[in-house]
């Protein structure tokens, strides 16, 4: 395995893990958040596609166009309601309630790709789902944000979309359709927030920092680091390192937002985090 790849993707994933830490520090509402993320980061991504030679085949693979446009309207969407869930519950809980989307993807992954049914998928499912009740059990039964968990499981759904959609462009893959998905993606929550209240907003000087930081380092770079070694490392180590991600998250929270967790949400968070690990380490068996 190339190292250097293996590195950058590493480095790409600790950056994901740190974007509701950056995203704390902007004191903007979720929508304009996402809005000035995905426009930094995807004048960025064009810019380093553009150095590298990169060729658009656009209008060659019409087909696939259409699903990774479909998967960045996802992305954005999905990012929209993670970044709400940020300001409503925390980072931690949101990003293990985000990163459910995976799971979604696995369980269905017989109906929507044609693959084995098997028993590790069943058994990983089960347990992120005892995973989700002990995170969030107590918030339910006191009503406590309901609107904070809501967003958060949504931002999991919209994952989902954005994966499966994703998975369908056979031709359009790599850094390309990175250029497009994140494109697509500020485009839609550009209408969203053109609609919902104009695209005037007033930005505190302080803020500016840590906006640079999330579309330039966070998206632009993250995303560049995460896509253009895939094609080096190997599948199943992008899949079980993948999961990083969502624990890189809750350690930077407990880290630098003080945010705490009960013992049970600790058992919870490795129930999520090691019930989805399952499908791609344990070996499959038809059921």
């Amino acid at each position: 395995m190339d190292k250097k790849a293996f590195i950058k993707y590493i480095t790409a994933l600790l950056l994901f893990g740190l974007n509701g830490i950056v995203a704390s520090h902007i004191p903007l509402n979720s929508y304009e958040i996402v809005f000035l993320r995905t426009l930094i980061g995807s004048v960025l991504l064009i810019i380093l596609f553009l150095l590298s030679n990169g060729k658009f085949h656009i209008g060659k693979y019409r087909s696939d166009v259409i699903f990774v446009v479909l998967s960045g309207a996802a992305m954005g969407t999905s990012w929209m309601f993670l970044y709400e869930a940020y300001q409503q519950i925390g980072v931690s809980l949101s990003s293990l309630l985000y990163y459910c989307g995976p799971v979604i993807v696995m369980i269905l992954s017989p109906l929507l790709f044609r693959e084995r049914f098997t028993a590790p998928k069943v058994i990983g499912f089960a347990v992120v789902l005892v995973g989700v009740l002990l995170v969030n059990g107590k918030s339910f039964e006191n009503g406590k944000n309901t609107w904070g968990l809501f967003c958060g499981a949504m931002s999991a759904i919209m994952y989902f979309f954005m994966v499966t959609l994703n998975k369908r462009s056979k031709n359009i893959i790599g850094l390309e359709n990175a250029v497009l998905q994140l494109t697509v993606s500020f485009l839609t929550v550009a209408v969203f927030m053109g609609i919902k209240q104009g695209f005037y907003i007033e930005i505190p000087i302080n803020a500016w920092p840590w906006i640079v930081i999330l579309g330039v380092v966070n998206t632009g770079i993250g995303c560049y680091l995460y896509f253009s070694p895939l094609s080096k490392i190997p599948v199943q180590t992008v899949a079980v390192c993948g999961y990083l991600e969502p624990l890189s998250a809750v350690v930077f929270a407990a880290l630098l937002l003080n945010e705490q967790m009960t013992v049970i949400q600790i058992i919870g968070a490795a129930c999520i985090i090691g019930g989805a690990m399952i499908g791609e380490l344990v070996k499959r068996k038809r059921i």
